[in-house]
């Protein structure tokens, strides 16, 4: 049940946010750039004040929790953040282009134009830099926002939230970003703000994102759950295979575009021990293997690591140093498999026969799909986006990354003379 007090206080706040989503548009771009490049430097300036309070959420959370790397703020990544928030502000603002311009024959003048959506509410977990992120992004494309982080990195959205309202306040519209109440409670209040909230995206676990697409009122957005699978053709190159399959499991496990499960030909399943040496020997990643590729590996990979797989190991998104392995037949059978367990993220072959790699790209249903390259690269910025709002899993509106350009709508206008319809 949702205490009343904080359900009118929230609601308070998202009035005074409706209200500054109207001013935005107001904003000329070298404003919007000014801000950005302003947090960027408040970032590097205040390093000591970030870590400290992102410190206080990492001292309540087991460092073996799979959240626990998201949750993390260094040194680096906040050098990292500053340097994407100066890369949003370099980009071409996403509104007032020109979609679509007619002359009808009553001599009315049409244009359609982009413009941003209004008022965007994320929800997501244990991931401080998707504040600034998220911020940036929405103030770029002329959309306030509403942000309902976890309770898990409460200190450090606070911290973020200061520093954010910092940079606002000569602008007088510090309320074009509120950070909702870290309790569970809050939750359905933006879920169900219809007057206040355009758009809904969830950033999380599967659960996280199954519980606002069933609760929510306000339309949604689905992003981030990622159930990955990498392909090795029987014409694949081990190599290529061996520094792929590395690079999608081992460079971020706790992402949504980490390897889950890797699918291989029969053909081929003699060359695990190469392909999987490096995970093995070098970041002790647990293997859930089926029967074939459990007896390929026997003696071959580290014992301790080496479980067989049961039905529950494919599909599962595993956010740790941990995946399945999957023999099969032909290419056939494992588009059937994607077809199956995807969570539709992102998807990967590895094969050198062309006709092979252009029928898995044109078969698989998935936001991004790979030849021959890690879906670590399932990235706003590594797309050359600046940086992303989440990777949409869904079909309407947006796929793959969000940016700037899927954070804006469009509108008609219409130019007259004094026409009236018969």
């Amino acid at each position: 049940m949702i205490p009343v007090n904080m359900s009118s206080a929230v609601l308070v706040e998202l009035d005074k946010v409706k209200k500054a989503s109207r001013l935005l548009p107001q904003m000329t771009d070298a404003q919007i750039a000014d801000i950005l490049h302003q947090l960027a430097d408040l970032i590097l300036a205040e390093q000591s004040f970030l870590l400290e309070e992102n410190q206080k959420d990492l001292d309540r959370m087991d460092i073996q929790d799979p959240k626990y790397d998201r949750l993390v703020l260094t040194q680096k990544r906040l050098h990292d953040i500053a340097n994407d928030l100066r890369q949003v502000a370099k980009l071409t603002s996403p509104l007032g282009v020109i979609l679509e311009k007619k002359l009808l024959p009553n001599d009315l003048q049409l244009s359609r134009i982009t413009v941003p959506i209004g008022v965007i509410g994320i929800v997501y977990e244990s991931r401080p830099n998707v504040t600034f992120d998220v911020f940036a992004l929405c103030l770029k494309s002329g959309n306030a926002s509403v942000l309902k982080g976890s309770r898990d990195a409460h200190f450090s959205n606070l911290a973020i939230q200061h520093l954010i309202h910092q940079v606002l306040k000569p602008y007088d519209i510090q309320d074009a970003c509120y950070l909702m109440p870290s309790e569970r409670e809050a939750l359905p209040i933006i879920l169900n703000a219809t007057n206040h909230i355009d758009l809904i995206i969830p950033r999380g676990g599967q659960g996280l994102i199954r519980f606002v697409r069933e609760n929510a009122r306000v339309p949604v957005i689905e992003t981030g759950a990622g159930i990955v699978h990498t392909y090795f053709d029987e014409s694949g190159d081990v190599a290529k295979g061996k520094s792929i399959i590395e690079n999608a499991k081992a460079r971020r496990v706790s992402v949504c575009n980490a390897l889950d499960t890797l699918l291989i030909h029969e053909n081929r399943v003699g060359d695990l021990p190469i392909l999987m040496q490096a995970l093995g020997e070098k970041h002790q990643c647990e293997v859930l293997a089926d029967k074939q590729a459990f007896a390929v590996l026997q003696g071959k990979y580290p014992a301790h690591l080496l479980q067989l797989a049961t039905s529950e190991d494919f599909g599962t998104e595993f956010l740790a140093m941990k995946m399945s392995i999957k023999t099969v037949p032909n290419l056939a059978t494992a588009l059937e498999h994607i077809a199956e367990y995807s969570s539709k993220h992102s998807e990967a072959i590895i094969a050198e026969d062309q006709k092979t790699v252009e029928t898995f790209l044109r078969s698989v249903d998935a936001a991004v799909v790979y030849a021959n390259a890690s879906t670590g690269f399932t990235d706003g910025a590594q797309f050359g986006l600046g940086a992303e709002i989440g990777i949409s899993t869904q079909k309407l509106h947006a796929r793959g990354p969000m940016a700037l350009r899927e954070l804006t709508s469009y509108k008609w206008i219409v130019r007259g003379n004094g026409q009236v319809r018969s």
